[in-house]
Formats: C-alpha cells, sequence, structure tokens
C-alpha cells in the first residue's frame, strides 16, 4: 500500500511540480534537492499510485500501446491490451549499464543457444517515470547513457551480437542533498522543474506530519480509505488538466513576460522560456483555465528557472531570490 498523494503535508511546490509532469510529460522532469526525511522518495512513489492507468500491451516490455507498436525482438507479448498503472522505476545508483539498457538474455543463450534481449529499467519507465535517489551521486558513465536517451527517446543496445532498439520515453525525477555534491551541468540542464525542499519550521505542520504518518503505518488500509476520495478528485483534475491542455492559449503578452523574465535572469539558450510557458500552460489547464496568464507564470517562475541561472560572485543571493527578485521587478 502506497501513501497518498494527497495526504502529502506542505511541500507545495515539489506537489505542484509533480503534478505540472504529470498533465505534460513534455515538460521534462522534475530535480527535488533538500534536506533528508522531507518526503522526497514518499512523494514519487505517491504520485505512481495516483496516476491513471495507461492501457499497454499484455506482456510488452516497453508498454507499448497498441500491438502495430511492439518492437520486433518483443516475443511475450499478446494481442489484448490492458490497462496497467504508470511505471514508476527506481534506478539505484549502483546500477550497471547493463541493467539500465538491457543487455544479453545468459539463461537464454546458455540453455536454449538463442540470443534473445533482457530489457532493462528504461524499458520498464517508457510511458512512466523514472526516479533517481541521490542522484548527485550518480556515476559519470550512467548520466553519460541517460543524457543520450533522454536527448533522443530512443534506448539503443549494440553489443554481443545484438542490436536492439526501443522507445524510452520516461519523466526523470531526480533527488539528493546538495551536501553531498553537486549535479552536473548537462544533467541539471535536462529538468524541466527543480524545487527546493526544508523540513518545516512550524510546530502545528511538524505535528499534522506526525499524525498522518502514524495512522498510516499503524493502519494503511484504513489511512488510504479515509483519503480515497481526495485522491480520486486529485486524479480527476489531473485527467481534467490532460484532456485541456491542447486548447490552453498563451498570448503573446504572456511570451513576451517569459522572455523578458529570461533575459533579466541571464539564462542561457531558450530552454528556460520554453519550459516556463509549458509549465504555465500546464497550471493553467489544471487549474481549469482556458487561458495562460501572467499569474501562473508568476507560480511555475521559481521552479522553472532557478537550476538554469549562471553563477554570480557579486550576488550572494540564492537563486530562489533572485528569481523571485527578478519576479517582482518584470512581473509587478
Amino acid at each position: 500500500m502506497t501513501y497518498p498523494f494527497a495526504a502529502l503535508v506542505g511541500q507545495d511546490e515539489m506537489k505542484t511540480a509533480m503534478i505540472l509532469t504529470a498533465v505534460d510529460p513534455g515538460i521534462g522532469g522534475v530535480l527535488v534537492f533538500g534536506d533528508r526525511g522531507t518526503g522526497k522518495s514518499t512523494a514519487v512513489r505517491a504520485l505512481g499510485a495516483l496516476l491513471p492507468a495507461i492501457r499497454a500491451v499484455r506482456g510488452c516490455p516497453v508498454h507499448s500501446p497498441a500491438p502495430d507498436a511492439v518492437p520486433d525482438w518483443v516475443t511475450t507479448a499478446g494481442d489484448d491490451v490492458v490497462e496497467i498503472p504508470t511505471p514508476v522505476v527506481d534506478l539505484p545508483l549502483g546500477a550497471t549499464e547493463d541493467r539500465v539498457t538491457g543487455a544479453l538474455d545468459i539463461e537464454r543463450a546458455l540453455t536454449r543457444g538463442e540470443t534473445a534481449f533482457e530489457p532493462g529499467l528504461l524499458a520498464r519507465a517508457n510511458r512512466g517515470y523514472l526516479y533517481i535517489d541521490e542522484i548527485n551521486l550518480l556515476e559519470d558513465h550512467v548520466v553519460d547513457l541517460l543524457l543520450d536517451v533522454a536527448q533522443s527517446g530512443v534506448n539503443v543496445v549494440e553489443r554481443e551480437g545484438l542490436s536492439i532498439r526501443h522507445p524510452a520515453r520516461f519523466v526523470l525525477v531526480g533527488s539528493g542533498n546538495p551536501e553531498e555534491g553537486e549535479l552536473r551541468p548537462q544533467l541539471l540542464d535536462r529538468f524541466g522543474l527543480s524545487v527546493e525542499v526544508a523540513s518545516p519550521t512550524d510546530v502545528d505542520t511538524r505535528i499534522d506530519v506526525i499524525r498522518r504518518r502514524d495512522a498510516y503505518d499503524r493502519d494503511p488500509d484504513g489511512f488510504a480509505r479515509r483519503w480515497a476520495d481526495a485522491q480520486d478528485d486529485l486524479r480527476a483534475r489531473i485527467v481534467a488538466g490532460r484532456d485541456a491542455l491542447a486548447g490552453v492559449d498563451a498570448g503573446d503578452d504572456v511570451l513576451r513576460d517569459c522572455a523578458t523574465l529570461c533575459i533579466a535572469l541571464g539564462s542561457d539558450g531558450l530552454r528556460g522560456e520554453l519550459t516556463l510557458l509549458r509549465a504555465a500552460r500546464a497550471l493553467a489547464a489544471f487549474d481549469g483555465a482556458d487561458r495562460a496568464m501572467r499569474d501562473h507564470v508568476r507560480r511555475v517562475a521559481p521552479m522553472a528557472l532557478r537550476h538554469r541561472l549562471r553563477r554570480d560572485p557579486l550576488d550572494e543571493a540564492g537563486s530562489t531570490s533572485r528569481v523571485a527578485r527578478a519576479v517582482e521587478e518584470v512581473l509587478a
């Protein structure tokens, strides 16, 4: 039994960022940095249980949506399409490249003399979420691999007589403690949104966290039943947001806001503007609005831009404070 997403206390920015990727997976994933024990891993796993089921071919290791989309190398899939939970896959820090990408099926090679492919974690995460805890400690060769797949949306394995390709489109969610090391800039730039979490300092909030967690630990099924209606309401809003997303408009005034804000912050390239616009649209869709407005841009700006700022040795303010200051100056 997974802890209900709707029952999470506080950490509103983290929850909003994850919901936005559920409304629009094209936003590009979420990076969560903060103290230990602040609910980062719990939130990711709770999101997987919250999301609507997806339709996939029974037995297909990459969750193909239709029989004609099943890769040629798959021999275990049937023809019927069933509903399965949205995949949420953990990538352990010590995972080998073969476990991540897939490799030769040694058992079939030895017992049957057949060359067959054993899918890896990237196949299991297709059309879902790939979660990496302590992502700042991930080995460089795995980081390079993830960058390639995130760019193309395709996993290519060519070794030991195999030449395999399969779709690998997933929302990447990473969490970590900044005290344990920084993230490589190339990987940092691949995340659409970045949030910071901290231990609550309000006594009542901490009591609420303890009370709910204790109730869940003592009776998980009963706790889930008490939060079922709230889960259903939140799931319905996500589904409605997905359905409405294509029709959400953003006028030139919003585009100008996005561009002006990114120029004021000195963010490199145009990825900041594009992510800011997508996130604002997703938030508008989730809110039930048919048009993204300046308020939506203001609300998503910190999470879309804080990890895209250049270091400024003359400015001692943190990235969150710099974004907040620019938002007040530009979008007053």
